[in-house]
């Protein structure tokens, strides 16, 4: 097995409705998005996956999210918009984005600051 990992950015604003703190007020973040993929096999050049198609689907998502207020942009408009539902929310747009028999995705890491990061993995 291969273990890949791709990092992008993305800044954007949110509210954690029902919370009982500051983050219920409006604020942002300049998050960081970790992929990480497991694949079995190389390709003829002896290659896993070319990176460069790993941050093109990437950023097709984070894209989505840049410089936007994710309480109204789809399922953050019925969920809340916490680091844990972003990170499988990425899980699950990048695992059906990568159409691989050999390649999948096994974790994705959020992190909304230097010091507090979440981690979705099956």
């Amino acid at each position: 097995m291969y273990k890949l990992s791709v990092t992008e950015t993305f800044s954007a604003a949110h509210k954690l409705c029902g919370y009982q703190g500051a983050c219920q007020n409006l604020h942002g973040h300049n998050w960081k998005v970790r992929i990480g993929l497991i694949c079995e096999t190389l390709d003829e050049i002896g290659m896993a996956m070319d990176f460069g198609i790993i941050k093109k689907y990437l950023n097709a998502i984070l894209n989505e999210l840049d410089h936007q207020y994710l309480n109204e942009i789809p399922p953050f408009d019925q969920i809340n918009p916490t680091s844990e539902h972003l990170a499988k929310y990425v899980y699950e747009r990048m695992q059906s984005q990568l159409g691989s028999d050999t390649c999948r995705v096994y974790e994705v890491e959020i992190c909304e600051s230097e010091r507090s990061s979440v981690v979705y993995a099956i």
